[in-house]
């Protein structure tokens, strides 16, 4: 009879996270679920692109300079790689705590707080640090058991807590955070770069153009500029604008977050303990610190539940009863070592120990009283019947 192997696909640490994340290709790449604005911002990028390399660049290339579709194709794949980079990444999501974490938790607050009596409003759950002589308060996350770390809050869109947390952007369809907030600058930086870039030279091929057609037939003979400057126009003011606030945070080592919370803020008399007071130090910190690793193990192998039998276990415990057919009739009628619970009836006494000790058959000496091992006779003999 041949053996029949079933190998069971491990189970990856990403299939059973909690949250409302997607995950794609194995667990590698990271996103919200809610993706649409995403796609759209990838049709608008990819398509006004494609419309200029199209229409505009093999003009500028012969009339102007070659040079101009070359730095057009890298500003493009630069953008591109940062959006997708800030996309598939994980922004900083922090695990959250296990039961046994989650209950360690409870009893240290609810022995910090005391008993509270029915009907009054416990108090906020809140931990105090101390970050540059200047006290921060570290909040109970409800819903991830733990006491978030400074500067981080909990995303609703994507049910997480996320480190460093700035906001939640529908156009790259995932948070921004520790992990991912510097490419996302990068990416609004490039894409405004790349907005005004087009945008110039669509003004510049239609006037190149209305010299010798005219202007009113230049823009009949070219629909695809006029398209491509409507975008441009429309989507540089919201780019540029959106790039110039974060550089202004950036600056003040500060999170969309807190500015709009006002946690830094002067009514409150409580200074940023993350500025370095110098826009260049914090510049470095923010772009060009080390990216932190992962704190998720979204491709790591879940271990399997070792009180539940495999198997394999299960086939080798019945061989082995099949085997031994003796010591599965035999049944001790008498706990090796009584307790309080035991009857009687059940417990083997001295006298009876004593009595069946002396019918071992001659040239056995009886055990001592004071031998460990006394009672063992008793206890063997109340075994076998």
């Amino acid at each position: 009879m041949s053996a029949v192997m079933i190998i069971r696909k491990p189970t990856r640490k990403w299939e059973k996270l909690p949250g409302k994340n997607t995950f794609c290709c194995d667990g590698r790449v990271m996103m919200a679920r809610q993706k649409g604005v995403f796609y759209l911002t990838l049709f608008l990028i990819v398509g006004t692109c494609s419309l200029f390399f199209a229409f505009e660049c093999p003009y500028l290339a012969v009339h102007l300079s070659p040079a101009i579709p070359v730095f057009a194709v890298l500003l493009f794949i630069f953008v591109m790689a940062m959006l997708l980079r800030t996309s598939f990444s994980d922004p900083g999501v922090l695990p959250r705590a296990l039961p046994e974490e989650a209950n360690f938790i409870e009893m240290e607050i609810e022995a910090a707080n005391g008993n509270v009596l029915a009907g009054q409003r416990p108090p906020p759950r809140i931990k105090n640090v101390q970050i540059n002589n200047q006290i921060v308060k570290l909040k109970y996350c409800y819903t991830c058991k733990i006491f978030r770390p400074p500067r981080a809050s909990h995303c609703s869109i994507c049910d997480n807590c996320v480190d460093r947390f700035d906001h939640h952007c529908p156009w790259v369809g995932n948070c921004v955070g520790k992990r991912n907030y510097r490419y996302f600058y990068l990416f609004t930086l490039s894409l405004s770069l790349l907005t005004i870039y087009i945008f110039a030279f669509n003004i510049v091929h239609v006037v190149l153009r209305s010299v010798d057609s005219g202007f009113v037939n230049t823009l009949k003979e070219t629909p695809g500029t006029v398209l491509e400057v409507l975008v441009c126009f429309f989507t540089i003011w919201s780019v540029v604008g959106l790039t110039g606030f974060h550089t202004y945070l950036i600056s003040l080592n500060q999170t969309t977050n807190e500015d709009i919370k006002g946690s830094w803020s002067g009514k409150n008399r409580v200074q940023n303990p993350y500025s370095h007071k110098n826009i260049i130090k914090n510049c470095c910190e923010v772009l060009c610190s080390p990216t932190f690793p992962s704190v998720l193990d979204r491709r790591g192998v879940m271990l399997e539940d070792s009180s539940s039998p495999t198997h394999s276990d299960a086939s080798a415990a019945s061989t082995h009863k099949s085997s031994n057919p003796v010591s599965q009739t035999t049944k001790s009628s008498a706990p090796l070592i009584p307790n309080e619970h035991t009857p009687d009836e059940a417990k083997p006494g001295i006298g009876a120990g004593t009595q069946k000790s002396t019918s071992s058959p001659k040239g056995e000496k009886p055990p001592s009283p004071t031998s460990p091992n006394a009672v063992a006779p008793a206890v063997i003999k109340e075994s076998t019947h």
